[in-house]
């Protein structure tokens, strides 16, 4: 089957897609955007969260059909341009990243927190992210990032 959708704001296409491939698979290994990450392959860690019509959606779980014709938005569509994205160099400043492999996920759902509340509590950060999982960090610099990200937005 051939799929049509938007990624990122610029049409893609993928042919001889399998019926029971994951919108995982497609973005990452037919479209080329390696960003989410595929881990548990459940929906339990979160490493691999995207937008669908600007919806927050574990990549593992929607079949690569149900995104045709319709808007995805991934880790490597947060920045606008080249450079890195408010909540992106935020991660980086405060030490959140480790391994990575959660990251992208934790990005995405945190942009999603700060597009929706400027200047979120504490108890509101571990809700947003409480669908993903990092076995490095210990979610204290994770935390301290999303405030970060926000405070600069909010200034």
């Amino acid at each position: 089957m051939r799929i049509s959708c938007t990624v990122n704001g610029e049409p893609q296409q993928a042919d001889d897609v399998w019926e029971g491939e994951s919108l995982l698979y497609l973005l990452r290994e037919r479209l080329g955007f390696p960003g989410s990450k595929n881990a548990c392959e459940q929906g339990e860690c979160g490493s691999c969260t995207v937008y669908l019509d600007g919806v927050l959606a574990c990549a593992c779980l929607i079949a690569a059909g149900q995104a045709q014709g319709r808007d995805v938005r991934t880790v490597e569509g947060l920045a606008d341009g080249d450079g890195l994205s408010a909540i992106q160099q935020a991660f980086l400043d405060a030490g959140a990243v480790q391994c990575g492999f959660c990251t992208p996920g934790l990005l995405v759902a945190a942009h999603d927190l700060i597009a929706r509340h400027a200047v979120p509590a504490d108890a509101d950060i571990r809700e947003a992210l409480a669908g993903n999982l990092c076995r490095c960090t210990g979610y204290e610099k994770i935390l301290e990032g999303v405030r970060l990200a926000a405070a600069r937005r909010a200034a």
